[in-house]
């Protein structure tokens, strides 16, 4: 029998979430959070990515962006966010020990952003959206696994 999904958009598993509280280092600068450094490789101005580097929230590095205008944002964004955001969770999950933890605690339960607004990363309002983001954890799960993602600490009460 297949166990229900989880949804990550809050509660247990909310550190699956871009908003939540773990720094990440990207391309060689840190940021507060996934989501910091996502809405800000939507950029190639500096003073843009700066503005969102600074924000106090991920909630604010957002509203930032939206403000944005956007003939600012790269040409090539919509061909290359996928990638980006996988580069962003890959290095937030090869960074904490914390988030390996709790992904490894998924077992092999289908991911969900549970996300009524978006439907590109999550699966919407009306819960048939694409669920990118949850796609992309999934597939990190896997690579967490089998090692292609290292192991911050070899615990074997949690494998």
């Amino acid at each position: 029998m297949k166990k229900d999904p989880i949804l990550f958009y809050e509660h247990e598993f909310y550190v699956c979430s871009n908003f939540s509280s773990f720094e990440v280092e990207y391309k060689g600068e840190t940021w507060k959070t996934a989501e910091h450094a996502y809405q800000a490789s939507k950029y190639e101005d500096d003073e843009i990515r700066k503005s969102i580097q600074r924000a106090r929230s991920s909630h604010d590095a957002m509203k930032i962006a939206k403000n944005m205008h956007s003939d600012k944002k790269r040409n090539d964004w919509y061909e290359v966010k996928l990638n980006i955001m996988e580069e962003i969770c890959r290095a937030k999950l090869s960074q904490h020990f914390y988030v390996q933890k709790k992904l490894l605690q998924t077992e092999d339960r289908d991911l969900i952003e549970n996300s009524p607004r978006d439907s590109f990363w999550g699966w919407g309002e009306n819960k048939n959206g694409e669920n990118n983001l949850g796609k992309i954890w999934m597939k990190l799960r896997e690579e967490l696994k089998t090692d292609e993602i290292k192991k911050l600490h070899e615990d074997p009460s949690f494998q």
